[in-house]
């Protein structure tokens, strides 16, 4: 089996075979993002492979960045200005600033400039009968402006069109007509789902995936065919549940989230099999920390998702936090004098300063390296070279009056800082306490960083697994093949509509059937419901199987006043409840990596391969360097049941663990390095 990873930075790419475990980290292109994916597959060997599981950031960067394709967004007229209005919901930084505009809007970078946003003559009403037909006349004339202005596919989301598609279906026809052979992405096909605004965002996010993935995955299948790869091709969804390529493919917006979330997938996996369930993760790359929380062994899973403040996606999806802080922060000075580190990366171009690719500003890598934890011998397993010359010219190019010790010392006590607050609020958010949970780090620069904010988030224990530069791939090779399916429809849960309710999910059920089959299927029934008069739903109410009479409707009530007094300890059981949106899942169990034991040690002791000078960690009080003597360990050296008393370095090709001096750790039967506090 093998799965790979595109980050902002590197494509990590793991395979499973034979019981152990295969690994490869490769430079992303973004010139050509299918190159180094290719590369890293050659390197493991993709003949005789049953599946290659992919997940990337790819689609997300496009956005990010908006380096995106020209498309055109038909809406009903009246409606073009939906996709710069959004949700009108200002984050709580930006309360009182009246200069603050979305990033998304026509004031900033819209995702599809209003010119080529068209309102269409048309209104079909909320229980889909026709309030005012098409006007084809009307609708072709716009088209053909959007045909005279070059758009690459066309976004299409009518007002009801969940419950009445008609009118789309026709305009899809009319594009391909007049624009040609052009992707085209309508609403009740994309999210049939309730809400009009996330269900125009989500169609509009399709159409850019659509047009980004298709010619990559393309090469992506071809070039695989030509290394003698024969099995399935899975991509991951924003949930890091897997999709066979032609299925993503036919929805692409459900993968443009589908690089973070594979992380949380890992952790989850590897936490049970070591008796791990309550979990903080924390994934620290080259760009940012993707931090999520495990509870009960089971990732916290959402009905949708933000690309940025307000640019809503309707995707099931691992709910995952951002920051800005990762190997490539870059260090600078900040309006009052003071040390900053992020949330602005070098990327992978020009990259941290001591890379040697051109670029001057230094960053958290670089501070590491000045401190001494990296070895510049063996970074990234000796692929990267990287120059301690070079780093300490870029501190030294700051224009700053702490002295070079200071500089080094504080941008590592910011970086450590930032990532000790996005933890701590991530846990806030979620209601839980950090001191029941334990800290898995994993990402290239998690073990190296993470370590040092045990003592600020006062978490258990800080968790190294194996092959942790390359665990978010690890965990592609951990999921399992799901198909979903939503329908919105407002029904009130009585026994008056449990007959329709009950056709809903059979229609829900036909069209899943259809598409995986007759094997070995799990369905999963859920609903999102609220109470009536509310505007907001609680996601994910279980929903008995099996035909839905009377008594099962009663029982979804109960389970819906069961589960949103387990979200806000309230209940109103006076109150009737309304469905909204209806859900199936159906999950193919898949094959998953096995994480082979580590031996014990016999009678050999554990034995350092040497001792490396930290500085900068001690006191720098009185101009000296604070000089710290770390044990240095190969991590292939280890064996469980080993302990390790700080400061330490445990290295491996392609991360770095650092054990700081008030720290101890302990090896896992399954090779993780537990690090805990001295007492």
């Amino acid at each position: 089996m093998i799965a790979v990873d595109v980050g902002g930075t590197f494509t990590d790419v793991v395979g499973w075979r034979d019981g152990k475990i295969l690994t490869t980290k490769v430079s992303t292109e973004y010139t050509d993002v299918a190159a180094p994916v290719l590369r890293g597959a050659e390197r493991l060997g993709v003949d005789g492979s049953t599946v290659f599981n992919h997940a990337s950031t790819h689609g997300l960067n496009a956005v990010i960045t908006r380096k995106l394709p020209k498309i055109g967004f038909l809406a009903t007229e009246g409606h073009r200005d939906i996709l710069d209005m959004g949700r009108v919901w200002r984050p709580s930084d930006a309360m009182l600033d009246p200069g603050w505009r979305r990033s998304f809007g026509d004031a900033a970078k819209p995702l599809i400039d209003r010119y080529l946003r068209r309102g269409i003559g048309e209104r079909i009403l909320a229980g889909g009968e026709v309030l005012f037909k098409l006007d084809e006349a009307q609708a072709r004339a716009e088209i053909e402006t959007l045909a005279r202005c070059g758009v690459e596919g066309v976004a299409i989301c009518l007002i009801n069109a969940y419950v009445n598609p008609a009118h789309e279906l026709r305009l899809r026809e009319l594009v391909r007509e007049i624009v040609g052979d052009v992707p085209v992405s309508i609403s009740s096909e994309v999210s049939p789902l309730a809400k009009e605004y996330a269900r125009a965002s989500t169609t509009v996010i399709d159409t850019l995936m659509k047009i980004i993935y298709s010619d990559y995955t393309d090469r992506l299948s071809t070039g695989l065919t030509g290394l003698g790869f024969t099995g399935s091709l899975n991509f991951a969804d924003c949930a890091a549940t897997l999709v066979p390529a032609e299925h993503a493919m036919a929805k692409p917006f459900r993968i443009v989230f589908s690089g973070p979330a594979a992380g949380t997938v890992a952790c989850a996996h590897f936490g049970k099999l070591t008796g791990h369930t309550e979990l903080l993760c924390a994934d620290v790359g080259g760009t940012s920390c993707d931090i999520s929380v495990v509870t009960g062994g089971e990732p916290f899973v959402n009905t949708s998702f933000e690309l940025e403040h307000d640019l809503v996606v309707n995707a099931l999806a691992n709910d995952i936090s951002s920051i800005g802080a990762g190997g490539g922060s870059i260090v600078h000075i900040g309006a009052g004098g003071e040390i900053q580190v992020g949330p602005d990366s070098a990327r992978a171009e020009p990259g941290p300063a001591c890379f040697g690719r051109g670029g001057t500003a230094p960053t958290t890598t670089d501070t590491c390296l000045m401190i001494g934890i990296l070895d510049p011998d063996g970074f990234a397993g000796g692929e990267v070279a990287i120059d301690r010359s070079l780093s300490q010219r870029a501190f030294e190019s700051l224009e700053t009056p702490f002295t070079l010790q200071q500089r080094v010392r504080y941008a590592y006590e910011m970086a450590a800082h930032n990532m000790a607050e996005g933890l701590f609020n991530v846990a806030i958010k979620n209601g839980v306490d950090p001191r029941d949970y334990s800290l898995m780090a994993f990402g290239a620069a998690g073990p190296m960083l993470l370590p040092a904010v045990l003592d600020a988030v006062r978490c258990k224990e800080v968790i190294i697994p194996p092959s942790p530069g390359l665990f978010s791939a690890l965990g592609l090779l951990s999921a399992d093949q799901v198909f979903t399916v939503n329908r919105s429809a407002y029904l009130m849960l009585d026994d008056a509509n449990a007959e329709r309710i009950d056709a809903l999910f059979v229609e829900m059920e036909h069209e899943l059937r259809a598409q995986v089959g007759d094997g070995d299927v799990e369905l999963q029934r859920s609903m999102d419901a609220h109470l009536v008069g509310q505007s907001w739903e609680t996601p994910f109410i279980p929903v008995p199987d099996g035909t839905l009479d009377a008594d099962a409707v009663a029982a979804m009530v109960a389970g819906f006043h069961d589960t949103y007094e387990s979200r806000s300890d309230n209940r109103f059981e006076a109150m009737p409840v309304e469905g909204v949106t209806f859900r199936v899942r159906a999950v193919l169990k898949t094959d998953k990596i096995e994480y082979p034991k580590l031996p014990a040690r016999g009678d050999e002791p554990l034995l350092p391969v040497g001792t490396r000078t930290l500085r900068y960690l001690g006191d720098i009080s009185d101009g000296g360097d604070g000089d710290q003597t770390a044990t240095v360990y190969d991590r292939e050296s280890l064996r469980a049941g080993d302990e390790i008393v700080g400061p330490a370095i445990v290295h491996e090709g392609l991360s770095t663990t650092h054990i700081g001096a008030s720290q101890s750790a302990t090896v896992g039967e399954y090779g993780e390095i537990v690090i805990r506090r001295n007492h």
